[in-house]
C-alpha cells in the first residue's frame, strides 16, 4: 500500500539536486528531439528508412524515439558495399 498511498511531490518540494536532474533530463530529450526533427527535415526520404512522417511523429516518443531514428531511422550512405564499392 506504501507505493500506492505515495503522494506526488511538489516542485517546491524537490531538493536542488532533484530540480537539477528534471532540468538537464529535459535539455537533453530537447535537444535530441531537436535534433532528429532537424535531421528528418533536411534529408531526403530516399536515405530515409519507412516513411518520414512516422519517424517525426516517433521522435517525440520521450528519449527513445529520437534515439531509435539515429540508430534504425537513417540509411547508411556511402558506406562501403560488400564488395568494396560505396553506394
Amino acid at each position: 500500500m506504501g507505493d500506492a498511498m505515495r503522494r506526488k511531490k511538489h516542485w517546491n518540494e524537490l531538493t536542488t539536486g532533484q530540480k537539477a536532474s528534471v532540468f538537464l533530463s529535459s535539455a537533453v530529450q530537447l535537444s535530441l528531439l531537436l535534433a532528429a526533427l532537424a535531421d528528418l527535415r533536411k534529408r531526403p526520404a530516399a536515405q530515409i528508412n519507412g516513411p518520414k512522417p512516422a519517424w517525426a511523429v516517433g521522435s517525440f516518443i520521450s528519449f527513445f524515439g529520437p534515439i531509435a531514428y539515429f540508430l534504425f531511422g537513417r540509411k547508411k550512405v556511402g558506406q562501403p558495399s560488400a564488395f568494396g564499392q560505396s553506394r
